[in-house]
């Protein structure tokens, strides 16, 4: 086949990249679950995060934390299939590289070698920043994940806004400081007050993606089905729905079981002569 017989796939944007857009354009990041939502997503994107929130908005889980790593590994591998051009990181689960940072090797090498991630996500600050290392030294870029941490939802005693106290707002630059200097190339700042996030964004020279942070990060993310209005449960405040497909979805569905039903479906355009 010669060079000019097909349309030559777009290169996919790049962690150095990605890097180099702090304080030059604003990062737009979303997840995604499978081929189809990595397809739809994939043009807009410059991140998309095969996110383990899978768990309560897919596999019908009660929080992230039942889901494994097998089950994202899946995930991660039909997005990979839909998307082209999005810069792709597999969220490690819960369990996967707490132990020992040669846990979180193994969990990382496992999303890059078998779901074709690009780089991999951990929450955590400070006490991850060994993890972080580890995975930064065997080649694997890292984003890194403080603030709210859905993972820590038993200890955190729910999902609740972090570093609104004095303490708190030190504690999470130290943790920002920290994977920074650990090798963590991103970092998600979730659940934190709008000053806080800013002080982050100014104090690090990566750049911070915020989920409930506020606009002065260097970017955003949101999760799929929250932005689609496919969420059948409560959305948190700083969630924007851009499309109501749960209910574009209800009414094809009953106009489908109505023609069942009438026997208006299939017609003569559906059915084959003969």
């Amino acid at each position: 086949m010669s060079a000019g017989s097909a349309a030559q796939a777009p290169k996919r944007l790049t962690c150095p990249q990605l890097r180099a857009m702090k304080g030059a354009t604003k990062i737009v990041a979303i997840t995604a679950y499978d081929a189809v939502s990595g397809k739809l997503v994939d043009s807009i994107a410059d991140l998309v995060l095969v996110g383990d929130s899978l768990g309560p908005n897919v596999l019908g889980y009660d929080s992230t934390i039942p889901v494994t790593l097998d089950e994202m590994i899946a995930a991660g591998r039909a997005v990979s299939r839909g998307s082209q051009r999005a810069l792709l990181v597999g969220d490690l689960p819960f369990g996967t590289y707490q132990a020992s940072p040669e846990d979180a090797v193994r969990s990382s090498a496992r999303f890059i070698k078998e779901a074709g991630m690009q780089a991999v996500k951990l929450e955590g600050g400070a006490e991850r920043a060994g993890a972080i290392a580890a995975v930064v030294d065997a080649g694997i870029p890292v984003v890194a994940h403080i603030g709210l941490l859905p993972q820590s939802v038993h200890a955190m005693g729910g999902y609740r806004v972090q570093g609104k106290t004095e303490q708190g707002a030190r504690d999470l630059l130290d943790d920002a400081k920290a994977v920074a200097s650990a090798g963590a190339f991103a970092l998600v700042l979730e659940g934190i007050p709008d000053s806080v996030a800013a002080a982050i964004t100014s104090a690090v020279d990566i750049p911070t993606i915020g989920i409930g942070a506020g606009a002065a990060c260097d970017g955003q993310i949101l999760v799929f089905t929250d932005v689609m209005g496919l969420n059948f449960g409560h959305l948190p405040k700083f969630v924007r729905p851009y499309a109501n497909l749960r209910e574009v979805a209800a009414e094809g569905l009953a106009k489908y079981r109505d023609d069942v039903r009438s026997g208006g479906f299939p017609g003569s355009a559906e059915s084959y002569g003969g």
